[in-house]
This record gives C-alpha cells, sequence and structure tokens, in this order.
C-alpha cells in the first residue's frame, strides 16, 4: 500500500475551491434571507429563536448558532443572517484569492458561520449539498494550515497526508452510497436501467442541456445508467487503491460524471463541490504536469524494472476485472442487427443486497488499513525530522491531527453503514454514542441522491394563479422554475433558488404535506415586496406589481419536454403540459380555509415592530441591502466570481513583472520551497511513500536557524 505522499498542491486547489464554494453558498442565500427568513417572510427566521428562559449557553448548546448574540450587537434575526452571510462572503473572497488566507481559522470561522445560518434555515436549508458543505467545511479547519497566527510557519507538514485522507473518505461516502441507495430503493427505473429517459425532464430546474439529452436513444440512455453505476459503485473502491494510476483514473471518473451532470441540471454549488472533494485523489507530481512544472522526471531505461512491470499488470488487471464485470453484471451485448448495444441488469435484489452486507464491513475494514498506513508514514516523515524541538513540535501535531482524523472516521461508520442496517448494528455502541454526541453540529452525515425517480409519468409542477374577481385568472410565472412552455430552461447555477426547489417538493404530494405552501399564499396576497422577488426580481414582470391579487389559487399540472418533430412553423415551445388536478384551493385575505391552515401549523403570528434602525450596523446592512436589490442571484455570484478572476489575474501579472520571467525558468520556486519546509524537486519524491525523508529535512535545517 501506497502512501498519499505530499499534497501541497493538491491542499491549496482544494482549499482554494472550497472558498470559492463558500461564496456560491453564502452569496446564493444573501438575496433570498428577505423573503424567506424576513420578518413577513414565508418562513420568518425569528420562529427559530425564541426566548425560553434559558441560559446563552444552554441555548448555544440546544441550538448551536452565533444568532443568539443578535440582540447585543442591535440585529434581528433577519440582520444576522445577512451578516453572516456577507462576513461569509468577505472571508471566502480573501481565501480565494490570498493564499495567507487559507488558514484553519479562517475556514472555522466559515463553516460556524453556515452551521449557525443552517440551524434556523428550516425546510429551505434541509438539502444534502448542504450538510456535505457543513461537513467538508469541518475537514478544512483540519486540512488548512495555521498561519495567522504563527508567522514564517511552513507550509508542509508531515501529517498533511492523514488530515487529507479525510476529504478522500468523505467523497467515497457520498458517492458509494449514492450508486448504492438507487438499488436498495427498489426504484423499478433504476433496475430497469430506463432512469435517465424520465430524469432530464423531471429535476428540479433543468438546463437546455436537458432537453438535448432528453433526445438521445434509448440504448444511449441505459447504457449511461450503466456508466452511472459503474461510477458510482465500483470507481470508488479505487479511492483507496496503491497505485497513483489508478486513483488518477478514478479522479478523472468523478469529475466527468459531475460536468456531464452541470450540462444537464441546476445543482447549485453541489457539483464543483464535489470535484473539489475529487482533488483527494490528486498528488504533487499530476498537478504539477497542470501547471507545466513537473516534480518528477521518469527515466525510460530498459528493461523496466521488475516493480513497475508488476505495477503495470496490477493496473491492467484492474482495468480487465472492472470490464468484465460491468459485461457481465448488465449483460452488455451489441446487437448487429439494430446496431446498438442491448443492456439489463442481470442481478436479482436479493444477489445485490447480499453482495452489500457481504463488502460493506470489508470496504471499512480497506479503509482503515488506507488510514492507518498514511498515519504511519506521518509518523516516519516526523522522525526524520532534524532538530529535537522540531521533531517533538511536528510529532505533537501528528498526534493531534491523526486523533481527529481516525475519530471522525470512526463516527463516520454511523452514518456510512445506515446503508446496510445489518452492519450498522455491529458497529461498537460506543461509536453511536459518540455520533449522538455530535450529530446536531453536522460533523459526519449520511447521503444518497437520487434514491428514486420522480415523474415517471410527467412531470408534476405547481403553477399559481391571481385573480381581481376570481373569475379572470392569471398564471404567475417564476423566473427560474418551468412555467411558461415556450420559454428555455434556465441556467442558474451555482445559485440555489431555494423556493422554486421546494415547490419542485411541494408538487409530489399534496399541498398540507408542505405547510410552507399556505405562507407564501398569505404573503402574495399581501404583496409583501421582498416575496414577491423571490418570484421576479424584476417586479416589472410580475403580474400584480400594480396592486396584489383579491384571490390566488393553484393547479397541478404535468410536464413533458416536446421533441424535435413538434417543432411548429413559430418558435417551438419546449415543454407540453396536461392539467391534472386543482393544488390549493382558491383563497382571500381572511378566508377561514387559510386561515385554519396557518394556525395549524403555527404560522400565524404577527411580526414584532420594527424599530429604527439608529445604530450603524443596521444602518449600513440595510445600505447594502438596498444595493444588491436589483440584482439576481445568478448575476451578484457570477459578479463575484468575476472580480476575483480580474484580481487574480492582474497579481500573476505583477508577480509575473516583478520576476521579469517566467516562473518556471527562474528558481524562485525552488528557493521558497525550501523555505516553506520542503524542497523544490526532492520534496515530491515522497509522493509515493518510498522517500518521505527528502520532503521533511528541509524542515529540519530550517527549524535549527530558526533555532540558532
Amino acid at each position: 500500500m501506497v502512501a498519499m505522499g505530499e499534497v501541497l498542491r493538491p491542499r491549496a486547489m482544494f482549499l482554494a475551491g472550497l472558498a470559492a464554494v463558500y461564496i456560491a453558498a453564502f452569496g446564493s442565500l444573501y438575496v433570498q434571507i428577505p423573503g424567506l427568513y424576513g420578518r413577513e417572510g414565508i418562513l420568518p427566521a425569528r420562529r427559530m429563536l425564541r426566548l425560553s428562559g434559558k441560559g446563552l449557553w444552554e441555548q448555544l448548546r440546544d441550538s448551536p448558532t452565533l444568532l443568539w448574540f443578535g440582540p447585543r450587537l442591535g440585529l434581528d434575526t433577519e440582520q444576522g443572517m445577512e451578516l453572516l452571510c456577507l462576513l461569509g462572503i468577505l472571508a471566502a473572497f480573501g481565501a480565494l484569492l490570498c493564499d495567507a488566507m487559507r488558514d484553519c481559522l479562517v475556514f472555522a470561522l466559515l463553516r460556524m458561520f453556515y452551521l449557525s445560518l443552517y440551524q434556523v434555515g428550516q425546510v429551505f436549508l434541509y438539502f444534502q449539498w448542504d450538510s456535505l458543505l457543513l461537513e467538508t467545511g469541518f475537514l478544512a479547519v483540519l486540512v488548512a494550515p495555521l498561519r495567522l497566527l504563527r508567522s514564517g510557519s511552513s507550509a508542509w507538514r508531515p501529517h498533511d497526508a492523514v488530515t487529507f485522507w479525510g476529504v478522500r473518505w468523505l467523497l467515497f461516502r457520498l458517492m458509494f452510497a449514492s450508486g448504492v441507495v438507487k438499488l436498495t430503493s427498489r426504484c423499478p427505473t433504476w433496475w430497469g436501467l430506463t432512469a435517465l429517459t424520465y430524469h432530464y425532464e423531471t429535476q428540479c430546474i433543468p438546463t437546455p442541456g436537458a432537453w438535448l439529452a432528453h433526445q438521445l436513444p434509448m440504448w444511449f440512455q441505459k447504457l449511461s445508467v450503466v456508466a452511472t453505476y459503474v461510477i458510482e459503485v465500483a470507481v470508488p473502491l479505487l479511492f483507496f487503491a496503491p497505485l497513483r494510476r489508478l486513483r488518477l483514473f478514478a479522479f478523472y471518473c468523478q469529475v466527468l460524471l459531475q460536468i456531464l451532470i452541470i450540462l444537464t441540471g441546476n445543482y447549485n454549488f453541489f457539483n464543483a463541490l464535489t470535484i473539489v472533494l475529487a482533488l483527494s485523489l490528486l498528488d504533487e507530481e499530476h498537478v504539477g504536469c497542470w501547471l507545466g512544472r513537473p516534480r518528477k522526471r521518469h527515466s525510460s531505461a530498459w528493461p523496466p524494472s521488475l516493480g513497475s512491470v508488476l505495477a503495470t499488470l496490477l493496473e491492467l488487471s484492474t482495468y480487465g476485472l472492472l470490464l468484465y464485470w460491468t459485461v457481465r453484471c448488465f449483460s452488455l451485448e451489441f446487437n448487429w442487427d439494430k446496431k446498438l448495444l442491448d443492456s439489463k441488469v442481470a442481478f436479482t435484489y436479493h444477489e445485490f443486497t447480499t453482495w452489500l452486507r457481504t463488502v460493506t464491513l470489508p470496504l471499512v475494514g480497506v479503509a482503515f488499513l488506507s488510514l492507518s498506513w498514511e498515519i504511519l508514514v506521518a509518523m516516519y516523515r516526523c522522525a526524520c525530522i532534524r532538530g529535537c524541538f522540531w521533531k517533538f513540535w511536528a510529532t505533537l501535531q501528528w498526534a493531534i491531527m491523526a486523533t481527529a482524523t481516525m475519530g471522525l472516521f470512526a463516527v463516520s461508520l454511523v452514518p456510512f453503514t445506515y446503508i446496510d442496517h445489518e452492519s450498522n448494528g455491529k458497529l461498537w455502541p460506543g461509536i453511536h454514542q459518540m455520533f449522538g454526541a455530535v450529530e446536531r453540529f453536522q460533523v459526519v452525515n449520511s447521503y444518497g441522491l437520487f434514491r428514486r425517480m420522480t415523474g415517471v409519468g410527467g412531470r408534476p409542477e405547481v403553477i399559481l394563479e391571481g385573480s381581481y374577481d376570481g373569475h379572470s385568472w392569471t398564471e404567475i410565472e417564476f423566473m427560474y422554475k418551468p412555467g411558461n412552455v415556450s420559454k428555455a430552461p434556465a441556467v442558474v447555477a451555482p445559485h440555489q433558488p431555494r423556493l422554486d426547489w421546494q415547490l419542485w417538493f411541494a408538487a409530489l404530494g399534496p399541498h398540507q404535506g408542505s405547510p410552507w405552501f399556505s405562507a407564501l399564499v398569505l404573503r402574495l396576497l399581501q404583496g409583501q415586496p421582498d416575496v414577491i422577488r423571490l418570484v421576479q426580481t424584476d417586479e416589472s414582470q410580475y403580474p400584480f406589481h400594480a396592486r396584489p391579487p383579491t384571490f390566488l389559487r393553484a393547479q397541478l399540472y404535468k410536464y413533458w419536454f416536446t421533441s424535435p418533430s413538434e417543432a411548429s412553423s413559430g418558435p417551438a415551445p419546449w415543454w407540453r403540459r396536461q392539467h391534472v388536478q386543482e393544488f390549493f384551493p382558491s383563497v382571500s385575505l381572511g378566508d377561514p380555509r387559510l386561515e385554519s391552515l396557518l394556525s395549524q401549523h403555527g404560522l400565524k403570528d404577527k411580526p414584532p415592530l420594527r424599530h429604527r434602525a439608529d445604530a450603524v450596523l443596521p444602518r449600513f446592512l440595510s445600505s447594502v441591502r438596498r444595493l444588491c436589490q436589483p440584482f439576481s442571484g445568478p448575476t451578484l455570484l457570477w459578479s463575484l466570481y468575476l472580480v476575483a478572476a480580474t484580481a487574480g489575474l492582474l497579481r500573476a501579472l505583477a508577480r509575473r513583472a516583478r520576476w521579469g520571467s517566467p516562473p518556471a525558468r527562474h528558481k524562485g520556486p525552488r528557493e521558497r520551497g525550501e523555505r516553506n519546509g520542503v524542497r523544490g524537486t526532492e520534496g515530491a519524491r515522497g509522493t509515493e511513500g518510498s522517500r518521505g525523508t527528502d520532503g521533511a529535512r528541509p524542515e529540519g535545517r530550517h527549524g535549527n536557524k530558526r533555532k540558532k
């Protein structure tokens, strides 16, 4: 088994990528706070932080959120959420642009901010990618170095590969569980390999690319489902492979899957976050090849060594077995008459669950061996550092980080084994107790995306209608979700319009299953501008911008993508639809049915009186809100990314001008690498764990100089 080796560049890319994801998460939520959580929003956040007579520390224990401190700053809950979002954007922006800001303290603050928002986010913030971001953020605190409080600290640490392994384990749990639940759910579309014939048109917010993908032939759609199973179930087993080329193969498979999802669906920051997690499969040498500065030159000696021959044979055998089992499990067979590739599931549900029960705990054992190897290699590198003080300091850090990573691994076994309840029951009871103690902090979570395929008989869609007289009804069109059949699907990622997402879930059942829908109807009848901006940022596009509707109702339709043959002489529609039934009855303000629903779900409370914002901080937040109101979520996010890209480009040009020559030709990187505790060329030789001492010696010399 081979260790990960040095991960300086992959670690830097991971932290920078996570900072970019945080910008999307905080920025997207910021523009929606007034309409979702404001004083007169759909689900006011103040409902989650009611005073109960408990002390501050008891409140923090029961609901860990910084918003408890809002009243001490003269802020209500909504303003406190806005402040946390703005601080999160600034901190993430700094971490994206500045290496020194990629500090564990900065990432601890970012995670604390997002956890605080999550605690009051209610149904609009209970998505798997929110939990995934919180878990990734916790790992980033362990992965990121401590730079802000220790000037001149080395960028390389012997335990880096140990903490970075935790990111790889999270990626494995995410992908493997997402593949397994598709089969354990017994969904007929996943078992029949027809899921993607429905997925593109029934996902929450499709892209124009989804319409094109929907037109692909059936045999290709079924083959795509087979590829999804291979990438999500089989390929993750290679995350812990001893050969780096197998890990790189797994990396590119995961990136390919996420890019295809990005092209066909708007899943906010989720796919980008998954790609960021996949960076844990890379090593220093491969990233150096991307940058045009390879750290290791491969000799072309002949005959090749026995080790390289065995490695090549193992790699080819792995690819061969992967192909063999794919063909066997899915009966892949080329039909020469029809010139297409036939496929079908060649195993039963019982056979799959038996296999899953057989491999779950052994997979845990393989992961434990992989982590143990990384810990032992890191301990050896600590022993190779010169200088008693620096050896002790590195060993102390190694002990703390190895213990933390091992503890996280143990706790994560509880949600991971949810895929097989028998394996979950075999875990040591103490692990269940540890998981219960940290569950409220979202340190580890369970995952399983696209468990069942919805909308098999057509995509259900809720269409709101308003009227002044109760007879003539006008549809209320949303910016992003399907409505007008002639309107092209939107492209909104990395923004997530959370109201549109919840309307998609609401359409899957009766309106009683979505209590917040009654509150949405109430706010639209009241004409609340903050809620209207969730529907249309440009209020002139809202049909009742002059005067709120007197009556409001909702109809349930079923939508289908059109086919190329349905194009007419005019503009071709993207959708066709059919009315199903009434979703929500016609109501007006004061209607007993509406009042009963609001009272039943505790949504009928009057907002407290708004105090004058005489303090500086509330006035500042109000000013920022007024500046951002005219802009939509995607516009705001891409503006931030454009500013970051421009600043990064200007900094690169300034650095190039300062050095006076291309970075690859001068010796600056090598010298800077030695000052940071890792040799520019020899440090990467520990990539496969065979020469870990080379990367540790410069730090020892550096430590001796500082000691003198």
